[in-house]
């Protein structure tokens, strides 16, 4: 999967990426505000820059410049652009913090507000710890992705 680094105009898209097993970093988990500091992240991460900026993307590495302000519309740019938007059977990475996720056990026990893992798949974030299954979030996550 691609890495990316996604700018504060472009953070509607950031948990869909994720959900899609895509690295995606954002700007203001970082603090990065100047276009040179998010150049040189982007270089020494070695991600793709997504932004609505033109000075941004021109001067990136590597940059795809979004037009639309909708979160949905940025979805179907980035399709466009050759980015694959497919839901995995199983999720890799966390929507919240980006980390990576690791099935729970059957036998293994959740927060309350996650199902029992013995009656559902549960997956949790090993950097943030947070539960993580295929529920109406990720079905509605699927349909908007599938109607691109």
């Amino acid at each position: 999967m691609t890495r990316f680094l996604i700018d504060g105009m472009c953070g509607g898209v950031l948990s869909q990426l994720r959900m899609c097993g895509h690295d995606a970093a954002f700007v203001q988990d970082h603090d990065l505000e100047a276009d040179d500091a998010i150049v040189q992240l982007a270089r020494a991460q070695e991600r793709t820059v997504i932004t609505r900026d033109r000075s941004l993307a021109a001067a990136a590495e590597d940059a795809i410049l979004l037009e639309c302000l909708d979160p949905v519309d940025q979805l179907h740019e980035l399709i466009e652009a050759g980015v694959d938007l497919s839901l995995p059977e199983e999720p890799s990475r966390c929507g919240r913090c980006n980390g990576s996720v690791r099935p729970v056990p059957e036998n293994g026990s959740t927060a309350e507000y996650a199902p029992d893992p013995a009656e559902e798949q549960v997956w949790r974030c090993e950097r943030c710890g947070q539960y993580f299954w295929r529920g109406s979030h990720w079905d509605r996550v699927a349909a908007t992705l599938s109607c691109h």
